[in-house]
């Protein structure tokens, strides 16, 4: 067995949520021989983390695949799962800050419900989570942590002021901690991808002639980010090779927004 195949990985919002991002970053993971812990505050996350499991072992691949159900929005569920990493695979190396979503809504349209809402699923899990995991990365003096983004911070999609406020707030944080705990080879870094190319987002540019031609304008690609994009992208940022790259986002958008 390889030392890669011995690191480990914490997945948040790797339930079954809109996209499916953090299950198939999950699943990438243990591709890659990393064990990992699939965590959310959905139940369903057992059943992503059973999934995978269960190809694992048609596969014959010994990496273990755990999961845990809590809201990461609270200090204590962010302990908790730490902890339970722990406990099954005594390291944490890599995590992966993919919780999200929230209310998408005009800005005036919110009220303090969908707006705590937000910034709870997107910030604040990220905040917690990030916060506990760094004592174990420090003491190990190695660690990734690898936040998803928005790309909608920089093309100000209509509707996604209340996120952008929330996901702002998740990259101003990976800026701070990158320089903060550089020193003890922890990286921080945040994937930003654009609209998902999911199947029902095909069907709407299929069906929405003037919508596809507006989508081409605004993505060069003129398609939505494929979720293996996005996946490839975050295994990346996680290797142990990664070492020199910290505090950057990178979007994966299709040349929709540049710097």
């Amino acid at each position: 067995m390889t030392a890669e195949v011995m690191r480990s990985a914490i997945v948040t919002g790797a339930g079954m949520g809109i996209g499916g991002i953090g299950r198939a970053i999950a699943a990438r993971l243990v591709q890659a021989g990393i064990s990992t812990l699939l965590a959310d505050a959905d139940p369903r996350v057992q059943d992503a983390a059973a999934e995978i499991r269960e190809t694992l072992l048609r596969a014959g691949n010994a990496v273990k695949v755990s999961h845990f159900v809590g809201d990461l929005s609270e200090e204590a569920g962010a302990e908790s799962m730490i902890g339970l990493a722990v406990k099954e695979f005594g390291k944490i190396d890599i995590l992966v800050n993919a919780a999200g979503g929230g209310v998408i809504r005009p800005f005036l349209e919110h009220d303090a419900d969908s707006l705590t809402t937000t910034l709870k699923r997107n910030l604040w899990t990220t905040l917690w989570c990030t916060q506990k995991v760094l004592p174990h990365m420090i003491e190990r003096n190695h660690g990734r942590i690898i936040n998803i983004g928005a790309d909608s911070l920089r093309t100000g999609i209509p509707g996604h002021a209340g996120y952008n406020a929330a996901k702002g707030g998740v990259i101003g944080l990976a800026t701070g901690l990158a320089k903060e705990f550089a020193q003890y080879d922890i990286t921080v870094n945040t994937v930003s991808p654009c609209v998902v190319n999911t199947s029902r987002h095909r069907e709407h540019l299929k069906s929405n002639p003037k919508l596809a031609q507006a989508f081409v304008q605004v993505v060069p690609k003129g398609r939505g980010v494929e979720i293996s994009e996005v996946t490839d992208a975050v295994l990346f940022l996680a290797g142990k090779e990664c070492a020199f790259i910290t505090g950057q986002e990178i979007s994966v958008n299709g040349g929709s927004a540049m710097p």
